[in-house]
């Protein structure tokens, strides 16, 4: 090994995965990035146009032998119900297999909110899962399965776990993609829920630092809230979005009913996430 620690990204391309593939970089490591599309990720890092997916019992050396993989590719994460979840969940759990039996010792995984399902208040590491949607569902299921499978081999597992994503708009999926359009294409309101329910927003940015972060050190691994703790109303913070940009656009509130599945307030608890912040 290196000065430099070797640092593998899997869907680099993707929405967060460019973020955090610049984050690294910006830390010092050595960054293998890959995708099926890497014309987006920053040329500093070595990209390598793969399929994690093919099977590869060498996976592990085809991808450069890295000090840890932050494995983020998903295909439809934007999509809740999508076949591609459930589809795919045991593709992931052979990549991650081949991965640390081919020599990985450090994993940090993407993880979600939606592996929680309905809950109100502060999650932590112990909060206990129900997910109700398919994307939730699963990657609850990889999370289960991954730690059980590397639950006695030497290898250092994190999983990130993220709340509601906001920043790069136009790549994302969220409310505030959907608002940004609406008023570029010169819409005068916007039709919106009630817009109480509290969220734990991050900024992408702020997001990839949190995951960059984490798996620059093994001291603190286990299931990692990569979020702000801070709770905040949908409402308050689309009007402080609106302000930021400029938009002259106006919300309509109530003319989407809440989700009855939407929790009135749902966030992280940041302590671990904190902690690792202050090492930087």
């Amino acid at each position: 090994m290196g000065d430099k620690k070797k640092v593998l990204v899997t869907g680099a391309g993707g929405y967060i995965g460019r973020h955090v593939v610049k984050a690294l970089l910006e830390r010092g490591a050595e960054v293998i990035a890959t995708d099926f599309n890497i014309d987006e990720i920053d040329p500093r890092a070595k990209r390598i146009k793969a399929d994690i997916f093919s099977g590869s019992e060498d996976i592990f050396a085809e991808l450069g032998s890295p000090d840890a993989c932050i494995h983020m590719a998903w295909k439809d994460g934007f999509v809740h119900n999508s076949d591609a979840h459930m589809g795919l969940l045991s593709k992931h759990y052979e990549f991650i297999k081949n991965m640390t039996e081919g020599g990985l010792k450090q994993l940090a995984v993407m993880g979600t909110m939606h592996e929680v399902g309905y809950f109100e208040g502060a999650i932590d590491e112990n909060t206990p899962c129900n997910p109700i949607s398919m994307y939730g569902i699963a990657k609850d299921a990889l999370r289960r399965s991954t730690f059980l499978m590397l639950k006695d081999k030497d290898v250092v597992l994190q999983w990130l776990r993220a709340y509601y994503i906001y920043g790069d708009d136009k790549k994302n999926n969220s409310i505030f993609a959907k608002l940004t359009f609406a008023a570029e294409e010169g819409k005068k309101t916007f039709p919106f829920t009630t817009g109480k329910n509290k969220y734990d927003f991050i900024q992408v940015d702020e997001l990839a630092e949190q995951i960059a972060a984490s798996v620059m050190q093994t001291e603190i691994d286990g299931i990692i809230n990569c979020c702000t703790g801070k709770p905040m109303s949908l409402a308050e913070k689309v009007e402080g979005f609106i302000k930021e940009h400029g938009f002259d656009i106006k919300l309509e509130y109530g003319a989407f009913p809440d989700r009855a599945y939407d929790s009135p307030g749902v966030w992280g608890n940041s302590e671990k996430i904190e902690k690792i912040m202050k090492m930087q």
